[in-house]
């Protein structure tokens, strides 16, 4: 009797396989109607094309959804995130803002304040948010949802307040740099991102602090019985979920120059909630995967590309969308991926 081979085995069980298979017959479909989607060109010294496209525009979805992903792990949930970004656009476009200066017969635009002291405040706004958060989860012991639903729900207001219910242009062209700027022919956002995994990655591997967050999503009794201190690490975990929806802020308003208090990050918790789960987050707690997250973003996103360029009317995309991420759902259950293990093996033995 002829065996699959064990390493194929072993990556049809691993959490990482579905989002990846989903991932690529995306692309697939994509190239399928558009021969050209894979294809990259240099202009002017930057790299552009379809795929660079979908990398930038899901760098923002990536950062909060890394930052979902440890508070889903200790058994959270953040729907304000939207917000966050909100309030934190609305605070470094009305400090940063853009002033005409003419100067020996040249204008110019120069920022209200310095830039990097802006970026820091609108992090600091958002740092407030995340404890905020953490503060009513891990200190006054409301449910996730509920405890954030409060700062969903104020924060359009707080971002709406600061922005006086206008739309914010900016008009300093460095603060552009970072979300439409290219560094060695790659999109700036796309550093951003990388040096927030590289930095998580190595918390989560080189250190203690993967285990303590597996183990206060597994059972946080326990953990707490072990001498973890499981009320200071899901408050931390919310303060830094709402920096990278702070971090995604800065790409947001850079891109589209403006903030926009009642329509910045609209529904973009869901987006993140959705990548984290398509990665192989278990919404139970405990198990959770940061390049998992990052997939299921890059999946969203694709999808996202997919519908709009194939022309599906706006009136049932999000039907369409609706239905792709039943199916990736369903293939994630791990009674599923159980099933269709067992049924290869034998299949594999009966050969």
């Amino acid at each position: 009797m002829n065996r699959l081979p064990a390493p194929f085995l072993a990556g049809l069980r691993h959490r990482l396989f579905w989002p990846c298979v989903t991932l690529a017959l995306l692309c697939l479909v994509n190239f399928y109607f558009n021969r050209g989607f894979f294809d990259i060109e240099i202009k002017n010294g930057a790299l552009y094309g379809s795929v660079i496209d979908i990398l930038n525009r899901a760098a923002p979805l990536m950062l909060v959804a890394m930052g979902m992903t440890l508070v889903i792990a200790t058994r959270g949930i953040d729907i304000s995130v939207g917000a966050t970004v909100a309030i934190s656009g609305a605070v470094v476009a009305s400090m940063i803002g853009g002033s005409l200066v003419i100067q020996n017969g040249v204008q110019s635009y120069v920022s209200n304040v310095p830039m990097p002291l802006a970026i820091l405040g609108a992090l600091a706004v958002a740092l407030l948010c995340g404890l905020w958060n953490g503060l009513l989860v891990a200190g006054a012991g409301m449910q996730p949802i509920i405890a954030t639903l409060i700062l969903m729900v104020a924060g359009r207001g707080i971002a709406q307040l600061i922005t006086a219910g206008q739309i914010v242009t900016v008009y300093y062209e460095p603060f552009f740099f970072i979300g439409n700027g290219f560094l060695l022919g790659i999109p700036v956002s796309l550093y951003i991102v990388a040096v927030v995994l590289i930095a998580l990655l190595l918390l989560i591997h080189r250190t203690a602090l993967g285990l303590f967050i597996q183990a206060v999503g597994i059972n946080p009794v326990a953990a707490r019985f072990s001498g973890i201190s499981a009320r200071a690490l899901v408050f931390w975990v919310y303060a830094f979920c709402a920096v990278t929806a702070g971090i995604a802020a800065m790409i947001i308003t850079s891109n589209v120059k403006s903030a926009d208090g009642n329509n910045a990050g609209l529904l973009l918790e869901l987006d993140a909630i959705l990548a984290v789960t398509l990665g192989g987050t278990s919404l139970a707690g405990g198990r959770f995967s940061i390049v998992g997250s990052l997939i299921g973003a890059l999946i969203i996103q694709t999808l996202t590309y997919a519908i709009y360029s194939l022309g599906v009317p706006p009136e049932i995309n999000m039907v369409v969308k609706a239905l792709v991420v039943f199916a990736v759902c369903l293939i994630q259950s791990d009674a599923l991926r159980a099933m269709l293990a067992r049924h290869v093996l034998r299949t594999g033995e009966a050969a």
